[in-house]
């Protein structure tokens, strides 16, 4: 806005310069625009059309809230038609007093965008005033020698109006001696004197009563009078006369009360009573009075009252000497009111934004104020400063007007309000200041994302937790207010399945407190990663991320699981076989179990709790390792049965049990009789006498069988010579090797005496083994139920014995054994610790792997074919299918993730081969059920 600039004139015409002209003198313009009204206007009544004037619409009117200020709010805006309307009373003598020009400035303000225009309305005089005498009567004395032409001033009539409407001529009633005379007054106005124009006489007549009429020249005419009382005395021919007829001095503002200003003197030429002068003010205002006193007998001036330049500058003062006689003279007393720097400088404040966005750009209009001094000169100039380290400044508008300006980023986190202190100083001296202090508030905006409160975020939770528990609970800050700072919660992503997410956790959005869907289960998942999302309301909305960990914390919530030994198909129990000359330490067996736990609710530790006979075995704390104590003593049983339980480390301990039956005997032959008999003998003389009787019996029928298959396969021989080379071959079909003296000097385990009773032993003559891996008929014989099927076979190979030579059995390999490498326990190098130590490199770790997987494959039941022999190579027999590195599990629970190898940071890992379809050999060779029926 701000783009007319438009005058008022006096006389009522109004120039308004041309829109295409403004922008090339609006930096010189004065932005003023001028009314002319004449006082005493009612109220309401209009004085110009200021929106017009200025451009604005009447819509504008209220949108850019125009409105006008100064010292005395004379006028006031109309708010529909923007029109400048009267408020108050305008009494032009009351408010410019003896000014000849009377002018009101006032400001228009208009916002959006901020600016101010200087208005100047202009109050014409009216005729409201008449002419005023100070006193209602002049009372005269007037000698009767007085010459004719003789004056004396009379007192002026005051008219607080100005130009036409002020006073203009004086009338005195007719008479014959007294005429008038209207002179003028330097200091401008007119004043009266009254001339004789005919002698008087006392004694003719001794008073004169006139009537003196002040009359100015409006329209119509005003007038005022005043009477004047004439009395004739004695004559008293010589009027004091003045020194000077004007007296000029100059007096400081800041003199105090009593000081001397000048003195009048006035001398006459009368002598006597007539010569006795006294002094007084004539027609001196009410003002003036009161500030100096006159001393009527010396003529001196004192001031009375401070002065004030501010108030009167100059005053002008009539002096009046007169004698006695009734002569009197006047002089002029102009006095010059000197300014001091007495008044400090004022702020007024004019307009101030309320609301100051934060992301507010340099330069923009906070504020709008200006400055006031009424000293002149250097007193009334100023400037003005703000206070330091503040992102405002000043820009000097015009007319001692200022605009407060931003001048730097704004941060309503950092400092929400400003107290700006303005400073105005004059340039006085000393000089004088003063300072006003505002506050400005900043605006929020939403420039400020949520920050959580940690980087990132790591939870334990123990398992099992109850479904709606508090996981945890993130929290993030925002320094914004309302909405803007109001955060809520969400989750962003996950490593968990999408679809299942919401089954699992969930979060509060207003408090961020994570809670848990479900029981977890630490054995299905161990750990979960989520990404959550803290977002405000403001607009644009602003969001932060942070992960959350849970670490899903194991309990001991799963008992020891035992792989060997374990059961048969048909739930029969298996045994192991220990040399007779077995030495202490010698390794009978492993007791090999998981947990599907972890950490220390895994570490797994053996302990004995039966033994058939104590203190013969002995039992790995940590690697299940059943040893030889002592060497077998003569009192001591063929069968021994250990019970052994597992324990984890969990708090409470979970347990397992194990049962082992052990079979001391130095061949197959030899542990059958002893697993037929299901009673331990208490008396070692008669257990003897029964394992005599029973090996008795059974070299008796191996002889006999010998012999009627020898005599049978020599008929069928001499009658078909051309097949000797094969009387065995259905037989016998052994593919061992040449015979190897077992020795067990070492420590190795004999598998191949680990065997599976059958569950009827009635028949124990029988107790010779053949191949099965081309005799399909003879398959699986050692594993079934009755001797008989045994007998039978052996039979139908006595009727076939005719198109068979015979061939002596061999004895068994002994190369089965396992060699030093491939012994069962934590390494196949070296015996387990006792004290717990746990394999501690790759390669018994992957031995243990192949132990466990092994000990798995007794619960896939006939799982091995009938193709391995008894003297099967080195690793093929015995424990070699179960400890074996070559058999791999397909089907059987993989507990190597969970198992704990303390003192150790090797983990059982999923190295473990696929199962190839097919059981290694010698599967079923070193097994046998142990079927505990009784005698008949």
């Amino acid at each position: 806005m701000g783009g007319s600039c438009t005058q008022r004139r006096p006389a009522g015409r109004r120039q308004v310069l041309f829109p295409f002209l403004l922008p090339l003198f609006y930096p010189a313009l004065c932005e003023q625009i001028r009314y002319s009204i004449p006082e005493e206007l009612a109220k309401g009544s209009v004085v110009g059309h200021l929106a017009k004037d200025l451009g604005l619409s009447v819509l504008d009117v209220s949108a850019r809230k125009l409105r006008v200020s100064a010292e005395k709010l004379l006028f006031n805006v109309d708010a529909e038609s923007g029109d400048l309307l009267v408020k108050d009373r305008i009494d032009r003598e009351q408010i410019c007093k003896e000014r000849r020009r009377c002018e009101l400035q006032l400001e228009a303000v208009v916002e959006n965008p901020l600016n101010i225009f200087h208005v100047i309305v202009v109050v014409e005089d009216i005729n409201d005033h008449a002419p005023q005498f100070h006193k209602d009567e002049i009372n005269l004395e007037i000698s009767e020698s007085v010459s004719l032409g003789t004056g004396t001033i009379l007192e002026s009539a005051k008219d607080p109006d100005i130009n036409m409407n002020s006073l203009s001529k004086y009338q005195l009633s007719p008479n014959e001696y007294f005429s008038l005379v209207v002179k003028d007054n330097p200091e401008g106005g007119k004043y009266p004197e009254l001339v004789l124009k005919k002698t008087l006489d006392r004694e003719t007549q001794s008073a004169h009563h006139l009537v003196l009429t002040a009359l100015d020249s409006g329209d119509p005419p005003r007038s005022g009078t005043v009477q004047i009382r004439i009395l004739v005395v004695d004559a008293n021919d010589n009027p004091p006369v003045f020194s000077q007829d004007v007296y000029k001095v100059s007096l400081r503002e800041d003199v105090p009360p009593g000081t001397f200003v000048l003195r009048v003197s006035a001398t006459d030429q009368d002598e006597g009573v007539n010569a006795e002068i006294t002094y007084s003010f004539l027609g001196v205002a009410d003002t003036a009075r009161h500030v100096f006193s006159l001393d009527s007998a010396t003529g001196n001036i004192i001031t009375h009252q401070p002065l004030d330049y501010e108030d009167v500058k100059r005053y002008a003062m009539d002096v009046e000497a007169k004698d006695r006689g009734s002569l009197s003279t006047q002089c002029k007393v102009i006095i010059e009111v000197l300014d001091e720097n007495d008044n400090s400088p004022e702020i007024i404040i004019t307009s101030l934004s309320d609301q100051i966005l934060e992301d507010s750009r340099p330069g923009m209009v906070v504020g709008l104020f200006k400055t006031r001094d009424q000293d002149s000169k250097e007193n009334g100039e100023v400037t003005c400063n703000l206070s330091r380290d503040i992102p405002f400044k000043i820009h000097s508008s015009s007319n001692n007007y200022y605009k407060l300006v931003t001048d730097g980023a704004l941060d309503r986190e950092q400092t929400p309000e400003y107290n700006v202190t303005i400073t105005a100083t004059d340039r006085g001296k000393p000089p004088l200041s003063s300072s006003a202090t505002i506050t400005l508030r900043i605006t929020d905006v939403n420039d400020n994302a949520p920050v959580f409160h940690q980087a990132s975020y790591v939870v334990h939770l123990a398992e099992n937790n109850l479904p709606g528990t508090s996981i945890a609970q993130v929290s993030a800050s925002d320094p914004d207010l309302g909405p803007n700072g109001h955060v809520s919660y969400s989750i962003l992503a996950s490593d968990l399945e999408p679809r299942a997410l919401s089954s699992y956790v969930s979060v509060s959005a207003q408090s961020g407190v994570v809670f848990a869907q479900r029981a977890f289960d630490h054995e299905e998942l161990r750990a979960f990663e989520l990404t959550l999302q803290a977002r405000d309301h403001g607009s644009p909305t602003l969001s932060a991320n942070v992960s959350l960990r849970v670490l899903v914390g194991d309990l001991n919530d799963n008992s020891p699981r035992v792989l060997y030994p374990a059961l048969g198909p048909d739930g029969s129990a298996l045994f192991d076989m220990v040399p007779r000359a077995a030495q202490p330490g010698y390794l009978v067996t492993k007791v090999v179990a998981v947990d599907a736990d972890s950490g220390h609710n895994a570490w797994l530790s053996y302990h004995v709790l039966q033994a058939s006979e104590p203190g013969l075995f002995s039992v790995g704390l940590r690697t299940g390792e059943v040893r030889t104590a002592r060497a077998l003593g003569d009192r001591d049983a063929a069968r021994q049965r250990l019970l052994v339980a597992v324990r984890d480390g969990g708090q409470p301990p979970l347990s397992a049990t194990a049962t082992l039956h052990l079979v001391f005997a130095d061949s197959l032959q030899e542990a059958l009789p002893d697993l037929s008999d299901h009673s331990e003998p208490t008396d070692p003389q008669a257990e003897l006498q029964f394992y005599l009787v029973v090996a008795l019996a059974l070299i008796s029928v191996l002889f006999l069988l010998v012999v009627i298959l020898a005599i049978a396969l020599r008929l069928r021989c001499s009658s078909s010579p051309s097949a000797g080379g094969g009387c065995f071959g259905s037989v016998l079909c052994s593919n061992s090797g040449p015979e190897i003296p077992p020795n067990y000097s070492d420590g190795t385990l004999p598998y191949a005496d680990n065997l599976c009773v059958p569950g009827n032993q009635t028949n124990p003559e029988f107790n010779f083994l053949t191949s099965v891996e081309h005799c399909p008929a003879t398959q699986d014989i050692l594993n079934k139920d009755s001797s008989s099927v045994l007998l039978a076979s052996v039979l139908t190979l006595s009727v076939e014995a005719d198109k068979n030579t015979f061939k002596q059995q061999a004895p068994p390999n002994t190369d089965w054994r396992f060699s030093q490498a491939q012994r069962p326990g934590t390494s196949g190098s070296q015996n387990g610790d006792e004290t717990g130590t746990w394999p501690n490199n790759q390669f018994d770790t992957e031995m243990l792997q192949a132990m466990i997987l092994a000990s798995a494959s007794e619960t896939q039941g006939e799982a091995a074919d009938g193709s391995s022999t008894l003297g099967g190579s080195a690793g093929t027999m015995g424990l070699s299918a179960r400890y074996g590195p070559q058999f791999t599990l397909q089907h059987v629970p993989d507990y190597r993730q969970n198992v704990y190898i303390p003192g150790s940071n090797a983990t059982l890992t999923n190295a473990a081969g696929k199962r190839d379809g097919k059981a290694p050999a010698g599967g079923n060779g070193n097994k046998k059920k142990s079927g505990k029926k009784e005698k008949k």
